[in-house]
C-alpha cells in the first residue's frame, strides 16, 4: 500500500567518504597503496592521467597539472576564456594555454607579482590547501584543530586559517604520520590525488562561482511538492530544498519493535530521473535514517507515530552524501492511512453487528421462536453501534510497513549528489 507522508526538514551534518570502483591496474599502484583508492578514482574520472599506464604516485605535482585537474574537478576545463593573457612565460605554443587563463580568469591558482605563472613550479602542500580554502564556503574555523599535529608550528602564520579550515571540512593530507601535515613539503601527485578526490566528495562546500555551467532541470514526483528544481552540471545534481521524491522500506517495519535513536533504512527502487532525462539517483541507493521519536496509539483511536530523519545517500558504489529529508505529511511523521482506520472500525462494527444478532436471535428465540426476525432487526443495528463505539474508544493502530512499500519524503536542503 502506498503512503503519502509528509514532512519539514533537519540538518544532518556527516563526514562523507567515497569507496569508488578500481580502474584498470595501474603499473606503480598497487592494490594496497596507501592512495590507490583515491588514485583510481581521480584517473576513473579523468581528473588525472596515466603516462604509459603509470601514475607516477611519489612524483611532484606542478602548478600546471594542478590547474589541470582542478578545473575537471570543478566542471570548468571548457570555460569560454574572456580574458587577455598577462603571463610572460605563457604562450599560445603552450598547450596548457587556455587551462592557464581560465584559472587566471576563475581565480584558482594565480600568477606571481612578477608577470609570470612558472607553470612548471612544484606546488607546496600548504599552497594546495591554499587554494583548497579558497574556494570553499567561509566558515569561522576553530584553530585549535591544529593542535592534534606535531608539526602545527611549521605552518606559515599566513596558512594557520587555511589549515583549520580545511581541516575542519576534512579536505587535507596527513600522510604518512596522521599526526604530521608537512606544509613546506612539496606535494606528491599521490597527495594531490588524495586532495581532488575529497574536493569532489565534498562539492557542496564549494563557492557556488567555481562550479562549471550548470542546466536548471525538474523533477516530476507528485504536484504537491514545493519545489521541483535540480541544477545540473557534468558534476553534480543539486536537488532544490523543497523537492519531494519516493523512497521505500529496505526491510519490514514495525513500530512497537523500534525505539528513538534506532536507524531505518530506505532504497531506491528505480531510477530517479528529471524530466528532461538526466539520471538524479540511482537504483540501489540507500537512504540512511534516524528515528527521531515513536508517539504509541492511544485510546480513542489514536493511531501511533513514527517520526524518521533522513540523514545521508549512499549511492551504489558505496559513495555517500548528506541528504536532509522528512516524511511528506502534516505533521511529519509516518502513521497508518485513513483507510486502514476505517478498516479497523468497520471491523469492530461488523463484529458488533454479529455478536448483536447472535444476543437478538438469542433473546426473541426463548420467549417466542416466531420473534427471530425481529431479534435480527433490533440485534444487528444495536450490535453493530456498540461495535462502532468500542472502534472508536481502543488503542489506535500500531505503524506497519513492509519491506518495499513507498513514502514520499521532502527535502530540508539542497541534497548534491555526485554523478
Amino acid at each position: 500500500m502506498k503512503k503519502i507522508i509528509s514532512g519539514v526538514m533537519a540538518l544532518c551534518l556527516l563526514a562523507l567518504n567515497a569507496i569508488p570502483v578500481l580502474a584498470a591496474s595501474i603499473a606503480d599502484v598497487s592494490q594496497n597503496y596507501w592512495a590507490a583508492k583515491e588514485i583510481n578514482l581521480v584517473v576513473n574520472d579523468d581528473i588525472m592521467t596515466l603516462s604509459g599506464n603509470r601514475f607516477n604516485p611519489e612524483g611532484n605535482m606542478t602548478r600546471v597539472e594542478f590547474v589541470n585537474a582542478l578545473l575537471k574537478v570543478l566542471s570548468n576545463e571548457n570555460l569560454n576564456v574572456n580574458i587577455a593573457n598577462k603571463f610572460s612565460d605563457v604562450t599560445k605554443a603552450n598547450p596548457n594555454y587556455d587551462n592557464i587563463l581560465r584559472s587566471q580568469q576563475l581565480g584558482l591558482v594565480y600568477g606571481y607579482p612578477d608577470g609570470t605563472f612558472q607553470p612548471n613550479r612544484v606546488v607546496l602542500r600548504s599552497e594546495a590547501q591554499s587554494v583548497i580554502s579558497h574556494i570553499t564556503k567561509d566558515m569561522n574555523a576553530d584553530k585549535s584543530i591544529l593542535n592534534q599535529f606535531k608539526d602545527a608550528s611549521a605552518i606559515p602564520a599566513w596558512a594557520t586559517n587555511v589549515y583549520a579550515k580545511t581541516i575542519n571540512y576534512g579536505i587535507y593530507v596527513n600522510y604518512p604520520d596522521s599526526r604530521e601535515l608537512r606544509p613546506n613539503d612539496n606535494l606528491s601527485r599521490a597527495e594531490a590525488a588524495v586532495l581532488l578526490a575529497r574536493l569532489k566528495e565534498k562539492l557542496n562546500l564549494v563557492k557556488s562561482q567555481y562550479i562549471g555551467a550548470t542546466t536548471v532541470e525538474h523533477l516530476a514526483v507528485t504536484k504537491k511538492a514545493p519545489n521541483n528544481e535540480v541544477k545540473v552540471n557534468n558534476v553534480q545534481s543539486v536537488i532544490a530544498e523543497g523537492n519531494v521524491l519516493v523512497v521505500s522500506f529496505e526491510d519490514k517495519f514495525k513500530s512497537e519493535e523500534h525505539q528513538a535513536g534506532d536507524i531505518v533504512t530506505f532504497v531506491a527502487e528505480e531510477n530517479i530521473y528529471t524530466k528532461e532525462g538526466t539520471l538524479v539517483i540511482p537504483a540501489g541507493s540507500k537512504f540512511i535514517a534516524k528515528i527521531n521519536e515513536i508517539k504509541n496509539e492511544k485510546w480513542f483511536n489514536k493511531n501511533a507515530r513514527v517520526y524518521p530523519q533522513l540523514c545521508k545517500i549512499v549511492l551504489p558504489d558505496g559513495r555517500q552524501m548528506a541528504f536532509n529529508a522528512k516524511p511528506f505529511s502534516k505533521d511529519y511523521s509516518l502513521k497508518e492511512g485513513p483507510w486502514m482506520t476505517a478498516g479497523k472500525l468497520a471491523a469492530y462494527t461488523a463484529s458488533g453487528a454479529a455478536v448483536g444478532i447472535g444476543a437478538g436471535v438469542g433473546l426473541a428465540f426463548i420467549p417466542d421462536p416466531q420473534k427471530i426476525g425481529t431479534g435480527i432487526a433490533i440485534g444487528a443495528p444495536v450490535g453493530a453501534a456498540v461495535g462502532l463505539i468500542t472502534g472508536l474508544v481502543t488503542p489506535g493502530l500500531k505503524y506497519h510497513a513492509k519491506a518495499g512499500e513507498d513514502i514520499y519524503v521532502i527535502l530540508l536542503d539542497d541534497a548534491a549528489v555526485a554523478r
